[in-house]
């Protein structure tokens, strides 16, 4: 009975420590997005986390690479496709946990008051994995 009761602890030890933990789902999270207002247009500054990605070690150092694209959502339900397009390519000592993506656009005057969308499309590119998430943002004349 010890012996069976020992085997059972390490096998059980042995899945614990082989888990998904390496297997985790590419994902966004932790989107923000605010707009200033620069008297002619305004500048959107926006960033967001992703985490899962496919990491490369090499020479005992880590490599990942995501790319992204914005896309804009007017309060009039028009979607701006392609408004900014984003590459990050990093090597690290250790390996990362997520990394950040930002981005500044500038939009000019046409882009009038009230609450708009912006859309991260993002592609971890040693994988092929996507993921998309939205932050809702308001521009407002104060």
């Amino acid at each position: 009975m010890k012996r069976f009761f020992s085997l059972s602890l390490l096998v059980l030890v042995f899945l614990f420590g082989c888990s998904k933990k390496g297997n985790e789902k590419f994902t966004a999270f932790s989107p923000e997005a605010f707009a200033y207002d620069l008297g002619d247009g305004w500048e959107l500054n926006s960033t967001v986390r992703v985490k899962g990605f496919t990491q490369n070690e090499a020479d005992k150092k880590f490599s990942a690479s995501v790319s992204f694209s914005i896309d804009l959502v007017t309060p009039q339900g028009e979607t701006k496709k392609g408004l900014f397009q984003g590459d990050e390519k990093k090597e690290n000592n250790e390996k990362f946990s997520d990394l950040p993506l930002e981005a500044q656009i500038e939009l000019d005057s046409t882009y009038k008051a009230g609450k708009y969308k912006v859309v991260y499309n993002i592609k971890d590119n040693l994988s092929g994995q996507t993921a998309t998430i939205e932050k809702d943002f308001e521009i407002s004349k104060d």
